[in-house]
């Protein structure tokens, strides 16, 4: 039974073995791709594919041939994983806790303001670099083209994803003519009928992609609060493994008692005279 932890190890890292061969495909896939967004995404998959494959492999072989050394550095890696999960749980979760949509009335959809975000993800739609890469996903998907063929009761009754009504339209209370236009919110001077121009650079396109983003990155923490639990669990029975392989190591078999200081502990002494003085009474 010394011996399951081990086993449990072995299987576990196995199957993340197997399991990081796709992720890295994926990466160097779209890697050769010409797409703007799936080049967005190269590095984070191959990184994390590269990484699960490395712990995998030292895991694997540590449990299974018991090699202390490879489970020592299976340890040090998941232990600065969980570290770097935690982190990124909370910055995670504080980042995500501003945001959300304005309800228009008498619309389905909701519009969204980049003044509603947190300081640090404005800081980062609205860097030029970043933008326009994101501008070029947006431009080659089909998320405006849908909405080219609504009628005015479609948008009356209708639902819009964040950036489908942050970017594909002008903000609702836009109002084009000459009486007003002066007192409006600025994106209204952004708009363009074009469809390469439409409201991309309208700052409710910011704020739609914002949303997007706040939506996947609160989804993505509440999976690192469960990954948490798993890694832990499986840094626990890791340790155990670790533990028997050192044991295993030695030239003594499991449970037999052994010296391990040269010195005596220190109640050695009493024991030893009250022997010595209970063979002289007798």
């Amino acid at each position: 039974m010394y011996r399951f932890s081990n086993t449990v190890i072995g299987f576990l890292n196995l199957f993340t073995l197997l399991a990081s061969i796709p992720i890295i495909g994926a990466g160097l896939w779209m890697a050769r791709s010409s797409t703007t967004c799936e080049n967005f995404l190269q590095t984070p998959l191959l990184v994390i594919g590269f990484v699960v494959l490395v712990i995998s492999l030292a895991g694997f072989i540590g449990a299974c041939f018991h090699v202390a050394c490879a489970l020592w550095v299976y340890l040090v890696v998941m232990l600065l994983l969980i570290a770097s999960l935690i982190g990124l749980t909370i910055f995670g979760f504080g980042v995500t806790s501003k945001g959300g949509g304005v309800e228009v009335p008498g619309r389905v959809y909701k519009e969204y303001h980049i003044e509603d975000y947190s300081p640090w993800l404005r800081n980062r739609i609205q860097d030029p670099h970043y933008w326009n890469t994101i501008r070029s996903c947006i431009l080659g998907s089909n998320n405006c083209a849908k909405l080219a063929y609504w009628t005015p009761l479609d948008y009356m009754q209708r639902d819009m994803s964040p950036i489908q009504s942050g970017c594909c339209k002008p903000p609702t209370a836009c109002t084009y003519n000459m009486e007003t236009l002066v007192n409006q919110d600025p994106d209204c001077y952004k708009w363009n009928n074009a469809p390469t121009l439409l409201c991309y650079e309208c700052d409710s396109c910011k704020a739609g992609v914002l949303e997007e983003m706040r939506r996947n990155w609160h989804k993505l923490s509440v999976l690192n609060v469960v990954m948490l639990v798993f890694l832990i669990g499986i840094y626990s029975i890791g340790c155990c493994a670790f533990r028997n392989t050192r044991r295993a190591e030695t030239d003594y078999p499991y449970g037999q008692n052994r010296m391990t200081k040269i010195r005596p502990r220190w109640d050695y002494h009493w024991w030893r005279w009250f022997h010595d003085r209970k063979e002289q009474l007798y």
